[in-house]
């Protein structure tokens, strides 16, 4: 009896090794997804940006408008949207203009600096079934690098925009950015996300995301 559990909790343990096995290959390319987003692969994730903090980030209109741009472009072509609060009880909530677009359902605090270290959020970015995670938000060389590396070493297949993160200094933007790729993380700008997950000028959304992007 104890030789037939001990077989069955290697078989067991096997096959959950196959199965993430499967996930990390499919998640780096390795399988159907390959390099390109796709929006019914994809979630987007906005990293603590936080009103208290806006002030002080370079760029930070950028940010704040092309995170948007991202949240409704997500929304309109079916790609989950998730948003963290970084500490809330002490940094106060994400600005206005992002809250207003993101349902507070999924607004997740957390207190690890990356977001991938939270139980909370890895249990919804698990749920939602999806290999590929569209990172925005803020700060570039901390919460953002920290999510995006954790989130790779997790076996997705991680996306930072660009144009959407942001530091208060931009030196620690750039080597946030340097960094990531080094790290096999691909970083994008908004506009290359919307027209990858739109695919094709045919769509009925095309001329609606046009607008985001002009």
């Amino acid at each position: 009896m104890k030789a037939l559990k001990r077989k069955r909790r290697t078989h067991g343990r096997a096959r959950a090794a196959a199965r993430r096995a499967r996930s990390v290959a499919t998640a780096r390319g390795l399988g159907p997804l390959g390099l390109r987003l796709h929006a019914n692969h994809c979630a987007l994730l906005i990293v603590d940006v936080h009103a208290r903090l806006v002030p002080a980030i370079e760029g930070s209109t950028q940010v704040i408008e092309n995170c948007a741009r991202l949240i409704r472009g997500a929304e309109r072509l079916g790609v989950p949207v998730l948003m963290t609060e970084h500490c809330p009880d002490h940094l106060g909530p994400a600005v206005d203009a992002l809250r207003a677009l993101v349902p507070g359902t999924n607004t997740l605090a957390k207190t690890h600096f990356a977001a991938s270290d939270e139980h909370a959020v890895m249990r919804r970015l698990a749920g939602l079934g999806r290999a590929q995670i569209v990172i925005a938000g803020l700060e570039a060389h901390v919460c953002v690098l920290q999510t995006a590396l954790g989130l790779t070493e997790r076996g997705y297949r991680v996306y930072v925009v660009a144009d959407a993160i942001g530091s208060r200094r931009d030196a620690s933007r750039r080597i946030a950015i340097e960094r990531l790729s080094a790290a096999n993380v691909t970083v994008v700008t908004a506009e290359m996300a919307l027209f990858e997950w739109l695919e094709h000028a045919e769509r009925a959304e095309f001329r609606e995301l046009l607008s985001l992007i002009k």
